[in-house]
C-alpha cells in the first residue's frame, strides 16, 4: 500500500528542521510514545538505528527505524520495521511562497504476514490516518507549543 500526505506548518523551514530533527521532541507530537533508543551509528546520521517503544492502551509495539536518507533542510528518508510489517517513508520539506514550510510524507507499507496482509484489505485508511494524525500534532507542537506527552 502506498500513499502520500502533507501539512502546512506555518513557520520558516529552519524552525519546523530543527524541532523535527530533535529526538528529544518526539513525545510531543508522537502519540503513545514511550522511549527512544539509539542502536548503531551517530544518531540522526545515513545508516543509523533507533528502537522506539509504543504503548496503546494494553498493546505495546517496538519500532526500529533505520536512516536511508538525511538531506535536511530538504528531505529526510527512513524505513520502519515492526512486527509483521516494513514500512519506507519520505520525508520532503519545501518553502512556500509565504515563508512557510509544507511538509509532504510518500508511505509505502509492506505487509510481512497474513494478519498484516489482512489489516491492510480491510482498513487501508488505518496507516494513512495515523500519519495524518502524527502531522497535525506536530503542527499543533511547533506552532502552538502544545505537547501530546501528556495525553
Amino acid at each position: 500500500m502506498i500513499y502520500n500526505t502533507e501539512i502546512k506548518i506555518c513557520l520558516p523551514i529552519e524552525q519546523v528542521i530543527k524541532k523535527i530533527d530533535n529526538v528529544e521532541n518526539l513525545k510531543h507530537w508522537q502519540r503513545g510514545l514511550v522511549s527512544a533508543e539509539h542502536i548503531i551509528g551517530a544518531p540522526g546520521a545515513l545508516g543509523s538505528k533507533m528502537k522506539f517503544n509504543y504503548r496503546f492502551g494494553n498493546r505495546s509495539m517496538q519500532v526500529v527505524e533505520t536512516i536511508t536518507k538525511r538531506n535536511l533542510p530538504n528531505e529526510f528518508h527512513a524505513s520502519y520495521d515492526t512486527k509483521g510489517i516494513h514500512s519506507i517513508q519520505e520525508n520532503y520539506f519545501e518553502k512556500t511562497p509565504e515563508g512557510f514550510t509544507k511538509w509532504v510524507i510518500k508511505c509505502e507499507f509492506l505487509p510481512l504476514n497474513f494478519f498484516m496482509r489482512v489489516m491492510i484489505l480491510v482498513s487501508p485508511n488505518m496507516f494513512r490516518k495515523q500519519s495524518e494524525k502524527y502531522m497535525k500534532d506536530f503542527k499543533n507542537f511547533v506552532e502552538n507549543e502544545i505537547s501530546v506527552a501528556n495525553v
